[in-house]
């Protein structure tokens, strides 16, 4: 099996702009950004965030158990999880879409306080990825921080899909139009509070599955996925193939010390 490319970046700011009240796009510069050609727009990528005061990214480098070594402490980004929402060759930009939850994370805090000229860096696979299989039916499931990848999903969906999306944001002012050719049915749940619970996996109880080939793409908080997933798995007969299902987050916890239960939970299922 051929090895995966990655690529790493340093880019800049250029501008950013609030699309809702609780979601930031950031536009990023890099004359390096043709890397990325290639890359599947929506699939996962590692950001490093410098630290407080920094304008300078020091990479971390992966060892062969795909652990990061980082430098320095004072030195050292935090490595955090996002979907790069588009890609311009012309101007050699990307842009990210980020979920202001307050100053709480150093990807919030970062935006937040970003500039122009502010410093990021990107990490990403330099090859394209299929996110979904051919189906009749998609059942598409997210809390905010899935916006950009269901977003890429929907945009591609050819016109004869069907389908139901289901999004969790803060409140209706944070509701997004999202582009589709298909036949998608929108159902947005509003929660405030959702890092306390959430309101998911009701409503996806809630949705008459019918009864034709089928993919399910579920991305949210990692108590949410185990919930959604337990219910179209055992209660519903769904097989493995038919069903991404990962969790971005776990709540109380940050993503750095949550990685091993997150990927653990999803390997005992697949």
């Amino acid at each position: 099996m051929a090895k995966m490319q990655t690529g790493q970046i340093v880019a800049e700011v250029t501008k950013k702009e609030y699309i809702t009240p609780h979601f930031i796009r950031v536009y990023l510069h890099s004359e390096e950004v043709s890397l990325f050609k290639d890359t599947t727009v929506g699939d996962n990528n590692k950001i490093a965030v410098p630290p407080q005061g920094l304008n300078e990214v020091y990479f971390p480098d992966l060892d062969e158990n795909h652990e990061w070594i980082y430098p320095p402490k004072e030195i050292a980004p935090s490595i955090r999880t996002y979907t790069h929402r588009g890609i311009n060759l012309e101007t050699n930009e990307l842009f990210i879409d980020f979920v202001d939850h307050g100053d709480g994370g150093p990807a919030s805090k970062w935006v937040r306080e970003a500039e122009k000229g502010s410093k990021l860096g990107v990490m990403m696979r330099c090859e394209g990825r299929e996110l979904y299989p051919e189906a009749d039916w998609y059942f598409l499931i997210g809390d905010g921080t899935a916006i950009p990848v269901l977003s890429a999903i929907l945009e591609t969906l050819p016109e004869k899909a069907k389908g139901v999306c289901i999004i969790e944001v803060h409140g209706k002012e944070d509701e997004q139009k999202l582009e589709t050719k298909a036949d998608i049915e929108f159902k947005w749940i509003h929660h405030s509070e959702s890092h306390l619970g959430n309101k998911l996996t009701e409503a996806v109880r809630s949705v008459e599955i019918p009864e034709t080939s089928k993919f399910g793409y579920v991305a949210c908080e990692f108590s949410t996925v185990k919930e959604i997933r337990s219910y179209l798995r055992k209660e519903k007969g769904w097989k493995q193939p038919e069903l991404y299902a990962y969790s971005y987050w776990k709540a109380g916890v940050a993503e750095n010390e949550s990685q091993a239960d997150r990927q653990k939970e999803k390997d005992s299922v697949e």
